[in-house]
């Protein structure tokens, strides 16, 4: 009985503290190790009796199978009644109870705060002492720290018990205290089907409700931007069939005239800008001219055709790249061209040398560059020949593959205002070597084709026309979605494409329509030159030259006809386009 009573004195001496002489610091809950220590300290003192001498050796005998003693109950101590030096009980509402084991030991604490202090009560069972005396002090702070979370120390004030988690994730009571309902999963399955048919529109966890914002986005991508779209996309196919017949009509005349200057009024002035621009171009056309003269276009063909590695709508689209790419290299090396014949005709005397020779290296370069981009366009024509002559759906398979690819790499990708106008451009260029390919198409099968063709060819023509027009108008319809560009925008690129037609400048002529035609050129004129040929009349050398000239001249006059007519056509539309758009914006200004 008196190691017991001893034991309780030590246990509550142990939670007791001074408020006038303790810091805060001072923790709640204190280990089982501590008093086990000073219960060990104070068992030292007490003199031992056989009694304890024998519970000793048998715990020494059986280490394994720990006894626990009988703690009689506590008395609860009334309001007025002082513990140690100054904790009392003022009520017993607000319990908090923490329970906690360490080794061999369970230490349970009950914390009873009212308003004018904290009363503590310890209830300890102790089953191996031997370890917990044995703890080092890491292991006390430790166990300290993982006692009291946050930091808090002493007073109980600061103490977060489990039992406070625990009460915050009952579902029950989160579901007692819901008083709007806002969780229903505790009503009826006709209830809430009752409340889904009478709660607005069916869709409306997916979706919402626009606005007339919304209204003329959808009504823009429909209606109002394909028509622009294919305006702009249509004016831009002109001028460069524009710039095309310039080439071979305006050109040779110049040129003509500029050797008529020369050889028979012997009037030899400093060539002019204009004049030697004429020249290298004329001689980059007929160099593309003479080495495709050379190229066996069946051998190519039956190349294309009889390979089975690489299917045909794979060769077209890796074409159609290296197209691009030779558009946009060719444009940059003829501007480079031209800026050398400028510097050459206005140079002094002591840099004509140097200006001369970079003119050469810059003729040298643009007549390799477009020789190459000739050979891709060849190549692409006679590609979409064997597709169109295949009786396989070769067409319908590239059409598919090379159209609906083309939504993919340029629909879901992010794009500028300016980067919309290029890519506009570029589709205007794509249509018109288009037809330059539907022309080579046509020759060959004037060359080699028996029995009835010409349904079939306009048919498939028809087809691929249409097929590029509605991919464009998609493409385009989507980009502007996507990117937030407004159909006003297509008009303002067509402003833009009409002062390019005036020759008006603009504030940015990175947006110009550059096209290139010497490639197509030599295209054209190397499949046009065996029809030619083909009707001629087998006569004599003479006869032969003057029916040579004739068709030639004829030719010509059909060609400066069309010429004449396209680019009037141009210049009228450009004049009253720009106009009204200068008339639109006063208004707008004057409002």
């Amino acid at each position: 009985m008196g190691l017991r009573s001893s034991e309780r004195k030590l246990s509550f001496d142990i939670l007791s503290f001074d408020n006038n002489k303790e810091d805060d610091s001072l923790s709640l809950f204190r280990s089982i190790s501590d008093s086990s220590h000073n219960r060990t300290k104070s068992d030292a003192d007490i003199p031992p009796t056989p009694k304890s001498r024998k519970k000793k050796r048998q715990k020494k005998k059986k280490p394994t199978s720990p006894s626990f003693d009988a703690i009689p109950e506590d008395v609860v101590l009334d309001s007025d009644e002082r513990i140690g030096s100054g904790i009392r009980f003022e009520s017993r509402s607000d319990v908090n109870c923490q329970s906690s084991s360490y080794g061999g030991s369970v230490c349970t604490v009950v914390a009873a705060s009212g308003e004018s202090g904290t009363s503590l009560r310890q209830r300890n069972v102790n089953g191996t002492d031997d370890l917990a005396a044995e703890e080092s002090p890491s292991e006390k702070q430790e166990r300290r720290s993982e006692t009291m979370p946050n930091g808090s120390s002493g007073g109980g004030g600061g103490v977060l018990t489990k039992l406070e988690t625990a009460e915050s994730l009952d579902w029950k009571r989160l579901m007692a205290e819901d008083p709007h309902g806002t969780y229903p999963i505790e009503q009826s399955p006709w209830k809430y089907f009752m409340e889904a048919m009478y709660s607005g529109n069916s869709l409306q966890s997916t979706t919402t409700i626009g606005d007339e914002k919304e209204r003329q986005r959808v009504y823009d991508t429909i209606f109002r931007l394909p028509w622009r779209c294919e305006l702009i996309i249509d004016v831009g196919f002109f001028v460069c069939l524009d710039s095309f017949l310039s080439l071979l009509t305006i050109m040779p005349t110049r040129i003509l005239m500029t050797l008529y200057r020369l050889l028979i009024k012997r009037q030899f002035n400093s060539p002019s800008t204009a004049v030697l621009c004429d020249f290298s171009c004329f001689i980059v056309l007929a160099c593309g001219v003479t080495l495709l003269e050379r190229t066996d276009i069946s051998l190519i063909y039956h190349m294309i055709r009889g390979q089975g590695t690489v299917k045909l709508y794979v060769v077209y689209n890796v074409l159609e790249i290296f197209d691009r790419l030779c558009q946009n290299f060719g444009g940059d090396v003829l501007e480079t061209l031209f800026y050398s014949a400028e510097t050459l005709a206005n140079c002094s005397e002591e840099n004509r040398s140097s200006c001369t020779w970079k003119f050469f290296y810059d003729l040298a370069l643009a007549t390799a560059s477009s020789i190459f981009h000739s050979f891709i366009l060849l190549a692409q024509a006679i590609t979409l020949s064997t597709c169109i002559v295949a009786h396989n759906n070769a067409l319908l398979a590239l059409l598919v593959s090379n159209n609906f690819s083309e939504i993919k790499g340029s629909v879901f990708k992010r794009f500028s205002k300016e980067n919309i106008q290029i890519l506009v451009y570029a589709d205007s260029i794509e249509r018109f070597h288009i037809s330059a390919f539907l022309l080579f198409v046509l020759a060959q099968n004037i060359l080699e084709a028996e029995g009835p063709w010409f349904n079939s060819f306009i048919f498939n023509a028809l087809m691929v026309f249409l097929c590029e027009m509605l991919i464009d108008v998609i493409k385009h319809s989507f980009l502007a979605k996507f990117n937030g560009i407004k159909p006003i925008a297509y008009s303002e690129y067509l402003e833009d494409l009409c002062k390019q037609t005036l020759n008006i400048k603009t504030e940015n002529e990175k947006k110009m329509l550059t096209f290139v035609p010497l490639a197509p050129a030599c295209v054209v004129i190397r499949v046009l030159t065996p029809v030619f040929a083909a009707h001629l009349p087998c006569n004599p050398l003479p006869w032969r030259l003057f029916w040579i000239f004739l068709l030639s001249a004829i030719t010509y006059v059909m060609l400066t006809s069309l010429k004449v007519m396209i680019g009037m056509g141009l210049q009228k539309h450009a004049t009253w386009y720009v106009e009204r758009c200068r008339k639109r914006k006063h208004h707008l200004h004057s409002d």
